[in-house]
């Protein structure tokens, strides 16, 4: 039996998401100081006191749109696994889709939030614990498409290379258009660390 509590919690859910939504496109379109509560509830088609109603305060909503949207992201990363190819490619396309997560609207949007909270205690340390979540799940969904074994010390920092890579490629990208050098980038790490990581496979398997 549908009862009437079940449209509005679905409505509340729907309205939600536009919230958290168009708070990351905020972020990352127009920057921290313009990503207000006002604004937010304007690109999301909601009134003010319907989103204050949801998120009391702007701290509040951009802390959960990070924290959503990441979840979110994650979840896509886990669902598109299956389409990654086997072999020495595979390496080439893991490391190509953790550099598009760190060029992406996602992370520029966090990225505004973190300088904020470098000046600001109280948001520092709302974001600590998110950045926290942030690198230990990127590292687990890495090593998880790798296929690698990340109790080896050797391949554990192979991996954590690669993200510390990506996010700097992704700061590379915030000014301008760094897609051609990217590429190149991209390509030869790709290489490098399949190399690597079979070194590391060989000598594990051997007891080294």
């Amino acid at each position: 039996m549908v009862t009437a509590r079940e449209p509005k919690q679905d409505r509340s859910r729907a309205t939600r998401a536009r919230l958290l939504e168009a708070t990351i496109d905020s972020l990352a379109d127009q920057g921290w100081s313009a990503t207000t509560v006002g604004v937010v509830a304007e690109r999301a088609g909601v009134s003010r006191g319907a989103t204050q109603h949801h998120f009391p305060t702007r701290e509040d909503l951009i802390t959960a749109a990070l924290d959503y949207m990441f979840d979110t992201r994650m979840e896509d990363a886990r669902r598109e696994s299956s389409d990654l190819p086997h072999g020495p490619a595979r390496t080439e396309a893991v490391v190509e889709r953790l550099v598009e997560y760190y060029t992406g609207p996602i992370f520029k949007a966090a990225l505004q939030v973190w300088t904020a909270a470098a000046a600001d205690p109280e948001m520092r340390a709302r974001v600590l614990p998110l950045e926290e979540k942030f690198g230990r799940v990127a590292h687990r969904m890495a090593v998880e498409q790798l296929g690698v074994d990340d109790r080896d010390p050797q391949t554990h920092r192979l991996v954590q290379a690669t993200l510390d890579l990506a996010r700097g490629l992704g700061l590379a990208d915030v000014l301008s258009d760094d897609s051609r050098r990217r590429t190149e980038i991209v390509r030869a790490w790709a290489g490098v660390l399949e190399t690597s990581l079979r070194v590391r496979t060989e000598v594990v398997a051997a007891g080294g």
